[in-house]
């Protein structure tokens, strides 16, 4: 039915212990970053690194455009006295403390496995929090990325959902039509996505709730999926 499928990352493929939006955690990340680097922050360093957060979040301030990591963080170094030669180790604790306790969902490598002995072509789309860089964004699929034919993800594109901007890069790298396309999500910007690139929708919807994401199709598990391919 579909020649390829395209999936978004966090609670798609893997899931995050972390809620979709970080601001309640902001102040504990940079602690943990004070006690591993030896730094000695003031309320004002954190009041200013939150506001430098706030600023770039996307459940808060919704952006159609990818950022960049240095970007942020040379804004918050600079407000915090902190030498911009540790821009790298800073970028490191802060995605590290949010990326704790992932894993893969159960079903997910077997029906990768499957889709993709069938000759169907598989990548991802998802938007980085925090312009996230890839080494560490996709070192949480490591354990599947084998399976996965075009891992991007908004760094990649330069835009994030749900601008179609992603699927059609993918539809042009793969060199198929958009109508052999499906893309599969947990967000309703996932379906919004795929709507605007004229894409097969496919929520992925694991605690039953009712999400009328005007999708085009609904599953439980991504194992759902074998069904409805092969």
């Amino acid at each position: 039915m579909f020649k390829a499928i395209v999936f978004d990352i966090g609670q798609t493929l893997v899931e995050y212990n972390k809620p979709l939006n970080w601001s309640k955690l902001y102040k504990s990340a940079f602690k943990s970053i004070s006690d591993k680097c030896g730094y000695i922050f003031s309320d004002y360093h954190y009041q200013y690194a939150i506001e430098v957060l706030t600023k770039y979040n996307t459940r808060v301030n919704p952006r159609d455009y990818e950022v960049t990591s240095n970007q942020i963080f040379t804004e918050i170094l600079s407000g915090m006295k902190i030498p911009m030669s540790d821009i790298e180790q800073v970028k490191f604790h802060f995605y590290s403390y949010f990326r704790q306790d992932v894993s893969v969902f159960p079903e997910v490598e077997e029906t990768l496995k499957k889709l993709s002995s069938k000759g169907i072509l598989l990548g991802t789309l998802s938007d980085v929090a925090y312009a996230m860089d890839n080494i560490y964004a996709l070192e949480d699929i490591a354990s599947i990325i084998k399976y996965i034919d075009y891992p991007l993800t908004s760094n990649d594109v330069g835009y994030r959902k749900p601008c179609a901007e992603g699927l059609l890069l993918l539809s042009e790298k793969m060199q198929i039509s958009l109508k052999e396309m499906a893309f599969v999500g947990d967000e309703e910007k996932d379906i919004l996505c795929a709507s605007n690139a004229g894409v097969c929708s496919i929520l992925i919807n694991r605690d039953g709730s009712i999400k009328n994401y005007r999708q085009d199709k609904e599953i439980d598990s991504l194992d759902k999926l074998l069904k409805m391919v092969i």
